[in-house]
């Protein structure tokens, strides 16, 4: 069972505007505690016993709070460190941590995003297929949407369409990893565009060969990329604790 995760705490995330001007998004605060609180602690919870955060734009403020010992089994890898700051984009943090999980299956996550514990346990899958949370919206043109067959099987991830393209499946960014994403991953090239390197590039790769499953989630998927999310992840805050 996959019992190994990544997540994905490099970036700065520019759409938090003055928020990230002296720390990661990650360590924005929420009810008083940063946002990598939460994920961490539900991370746990889930039952996750390695846990490997992968940190790049002022990482100190991760190191610093992770050395607190509020969490256990958790280790940093430093993005900078292992792979040239000129290679950016969501496959890099994956190849950052390559020398931690070539030949193992693990499961993987972008540090910005919040999931409930049960869909996170959901992932702890024991197979040699990849596989990638999708979720119903309302507005499947804002995200990439996941094209699958009859049987659940990846076929395609189109990115923000324009069109309908007939489903309303959007990708979380929560994965789960067999060991050939490596080989996968190598095979990226730039976009043409901005010169990133895409994660969804080698999903897709793989999704030729028939060896990408979509699971849906059942809970909950939040997105902490605006400086309105804090007030959004708060009020949910308060109503999951209402409920307990």
């Amino acid at each position: 069972m996959a019992k190994r995760v990544v997540i994905s705490a490099a970036g700065k995330g520019t759409r938090m505007k003055h928020l990230t001007h002296d720390r990661p998004k990650h360590m924005i605060e929420v009810k008083g505690k940063p946002f990598l609180f939460y994920l961490l602690s539900n991370l746990e919870q889930a039952g996750f016993t390695d846990i490997i955060v992968i940190t790049g734009y002022k990482a100190q403020h991760i190191h610093d709070y992770l050395q607190k010992g509020l969490h256990k089994n958790v280790r940093v890898v430093n993005q900078f460190e292992r792979i040239p700051e000129e290679k950016y984009g969501t496959a890099i943090p994956l190849l950052a941590a390559r020398p931690e999980l070539e030949g193992e299956d693990f499961v993987a996550v972008y540090g910005d995003n919040l999931y409930s514990v049960d869909d996170l346990k959901k992932f702890t899958i024991d197979d040699s297929y990849h596989h990638v949370a999708g979720m119903p919206h309302q507005n499947p043109s804002q995200y990439g949407v996941l094209i699958t067959d009859q049987q659940g099987n990846l076929k395609e991830i189109i990115e923000k369409p324009k069109v309908d393209v007939g489903s309303n499946i959007i990708n979380t960014g929560l994965m789960k990893f067999a060991p050939d994403i490596f080989e996968a991953l190598e095979r990226v090239q730039p976009n043409s565009g901005n010169g990133e390197y895409y994660l969804v590039d080698a999903l897709t790769d793989l999704a030729k060969k028939n060896k990408v499953k979509v699971q849906l989630l059942n809970d909950y998927w939040l997105d902490f990329g605006k400086p309105e999310d804090v007030d959004t992840l708060t009020r949910f805050l308060d109503r999951q604790a209402e409920k307990k």
